[in-house]
C-alpha cells in the first residue's frame, strides 16, 4: 500500500467519523454510533440474551420476577426513547450484579436483591442501566472500536508492524466491555433524572452505592485481599468516593420527596435464596454440597472454598491448590485410561494407580507443573461418577508441604461421596429471613442469628444498609440470613 493511499484512507474513515454522529436525545450530545443502528442492537442484544440465560438462568419466582419488571417499567416510562422495547430480568446468580445489553435487556442479580434495602435503591439501578442503553454507550463503543480497529489494520500495514492492533487493545467485544468513566457518569446522571421523573426519591443512587463500597470491603475482609476478585457491580461499575459524591450533588437538583418504600421492599425478599443456592452447589464450613447434583467433599481446615461456574476451588496460604471439576466420558474409558489418553493426552503422565473411593472406582497420577509461576506437584485424581462423567481433582502441591498436610490432602480425595437423602434434607441453601426488632435489641444481639459463622455483625451491618456506628431500632424490619 502507497503512503498515498494510506493517508486518504485515514481521511476517509475521518470523515466517515464525523459523518456518522447523530445527536442522542437523551444526552444531547452529538455521538458516533453509525456502525450499530438501533435495529443492529436489537439483534446484538437478542444474540447475546440467549447466552446470559444460558449462563446464569433466571431465579424461579415468579412474584420477584414480575416486582423487578414492573419497577423498571416504572422507571423507564419517561425516557427520551420510548422505542426501546425495555425487559428486565432477575438472574438466579449470588454475585452482587447488574447490567444491560444493547436493545433494551436489563439484568439484576439476586445477590443485588439481597444488597438493596429499599425499592428507590433498586430502582436505581434499573435507572442507571437504562441510563447506559437511552445513552447508547455500547453502539457509541462499538462503532469507535471498529474505526479504530480498521484504522491499526491500516496502519500496521504501512509501518509493517502486526502488533499495532493489540498495542491499541482493540477487541471484537467491546460493546460487551466496562464503559469509560465518561459514560459511566453520564449513566448516572440519566439514572437520577428517571428516578425523580418516575416518582422516587433521586438519593436510591448514593444510598445503593454506599452500601456496596461497604459490601465491597467487606468481601476483601472475608477473603483476606485488598480487593475482592470475583466479578461483580464494581468491576463493571467502579463506584469510587468521587462517585457517590457526584451522586449525592446531583441528586440535590431534583425534588427530595419521593418513593422509598423500605418495609414494602424487604417483604418481598422475605424467604429469598442467599448466596449459592441448591442448583449451584454451595459450601458450609470446610466441606462442599451439591445437593442437586448430589456430590460433597471436605478440604483441610485453613483452605478457603470458592464455588466457581465452571468449577470449585480451594487454597491455602502454603500454596497447596485444590481444583475440583466434573469432564465427560464420551469413550466409556476407565478412570486409569482416562487420566493418560483424555484428560493428560498432550502430556507426560507417570503410571496411573487404581484406587476406590467410597465405593467408585478412580485412579490417581502425578504430572510436574506450576502454579503462579512456582514449581509444583500436581496430583490427578479421576473417579467414575457415572458411564458418562468423570469427578475430577487437580491438587497443586508446593514442594514443602509437610507429611501432616500431605495427609489432609490426601483425605480430601477419599471425602468426596454421594449425598444421602438425609443430607439433602438436612443441607439447605442459605435464605433472607425478615424479623422486627424489639426494644433493648443491639446489633451484637441480632446478628448473633445469622447463619454464616465469621463476621456476623459486620454481615448484619452491610445487608441492612448500617454504617458502622448506627443502632438498631426498635419495630423495625431487619435482614438476617438463615439456614
Amino acid at each position: 500500500m502507497s503512503k498515498r493511499f494510506f493517508y486518504i484512507f485515514i481521511v476517509f474513515l475521518s470523515m466517515q467519523a464525523v459523518t456518522g454522529c447523530s445527536t442522542n436525545p437523551a444526552t444531547g450530545d452529538n455521538q458516533f454510533t453509525a456502525l450499530m443502528s438501533p435495529q443492529q442492537e436489537v439483534q446484538v442484544g437478542a444474540q447475546e440474551h440467549a447466552k446470559i440465560l444460558k449462563q446464569f438462568g433466571v431465579y424461579k419466582d415468579k412474584e420477584l420476577q414480575n416486582y423487578v419488571s414492573n419497577v423498571g417499567k416504572k422507571v423507564v416510562q419517561y425516557t427520551e426513547r420510548p422505542e426501546v422495547d425495555y425487559k428486565f430480568f432477575l438472574l438466579d446468580s449470588p454475585v452482587v450484579n447488574a447490567f444491560a445489553l444493547p436493545g433494551g435487556y436489563i439484568y439484576m442479580t439476586r445477590g443485588l436483591l439481597a444488597l438493596a434495602n429499599s425499592e428507590a435503591e433498586m430502582a436505581s439501578v434499573l435507572a442507571h442501566e437504562t441510563g447506559h442503553i437511552t445513552g447508547r454507550h455500547s453502539a457509541e463503543r462499538y462503532s469507535r472500536s471498529v474505526v479504530t480497529s480498521l484504522g491499526a489494520m491500516i496502519l500496521s500495514s504501512a509501518v509493517g508492524s502486526a502488533g499495532v492492533s493489540e498495542a491499541l487493545g482493540v477487541g471484537s467485544n467491546l460493546y460487551l466491555s466496562s464503559y469509560s468513566r465518561g459514560q459511566e457518569s453520564q449513566a448516572d446522571s440519566l439514572g437520577i433524572r428517571y428516578l425523580s421523573r418516575s416518582g422516587y426519591t433521586p438519593t436510591g443512587m448514593s444510598a445503593f452505592l454506599t452500601n456496596l463500597q461497604a459490601e465491597t470491603a467487606l468481601q476483601a475482609k472475608i477473603d483476606d485481599k485488598s480487593s475482592s476478585n470475583a466479578t461483580n457491580y464494581f468491576s463493571t461499575h467502579p463506584a469510587t468516593a468521587e462517585r457517590v459524591s457526584k451522586t449525592i450533588s446531583e441528586a440535590r437538583q431534583y425534588a427530595q420527596q419521593g418513593i422509598v418504600k423500605h418495609a414494602p421492599y424487604l417483604r418481598m425478599l422475605d424467604g429469598m435464596a442467599y448466596g449459592d443456592s441448591a442448583a449451584q452447589g454451595f459450601v458450609r464450613g470446610n466441606s462442599f454440597y451439591h445437593p442437586e447434583l448430589g456430590f460433597k467433599f471436605s478440604v483441610p481446615e485453613g483452605y478457603k472454598l470458592k464455588n466457581q461456574p465452571s468449577h470449585i476451588m480451594a487454597s491455602a496460604k502454603n500454596g497447596a491448590t485444590i481444583i475440583f471439576d466434573f469432564a465427560n466420558n464420551k469413550e466409556h474409558a476407565t478412570p486409569a485410561s482416562f487420566i493418560k489418553h483424555t484428560w493428560m493426552k498432550d502430556q507426560a503422565v507417570s503410571s496411573a494407580q487404581n484406587i476406590t473411593i467410597n465405593g467408585m472406582a478412580a485412579a490417581t497420577a502425578s504430572i510436574k507443573g506450576s502454579l503462579n509461576g512456582k514449581a509444583m506437584n500436581v496430583r490427578l485424581i479421576a473417579i467414575r461418577w457415572s458411564d458418562k462423567q468423570f469427578a475430577r481433582f487437580q491438587i497443586a502441591v508446593p514442594s514443602n508441604l509437610s507429611a501432616p498436610q500431605m495427609k489432609a490432602l490426601k483425605a480430601s480425595t477419599y471425602s468426596f461421596n454421594r449425598m444421602s437423602k438425609s443430607d439433602k434434607s438436612r443441607l439447605k441453601p442459605y435464605r433472607i429471613k425478615l424479623i422486627t426488632s424489639k426494644a433493648g435489641d443491639s446489633v451484637a444481639s441480632v446478628a448473633s442469628r445469622m447463619a454464616q459463622k465469621d463476621h456476623k455483625e459486620q454481615r448484619f451491618r452491610v445487608l441492612n444498609g448500617l454504617k458502622p456506628h448506627d443502632k438498631i431500632v426498635a419495630n423495625r424490619l431487619y435482614k438476617i440470613v438463615t439456614n
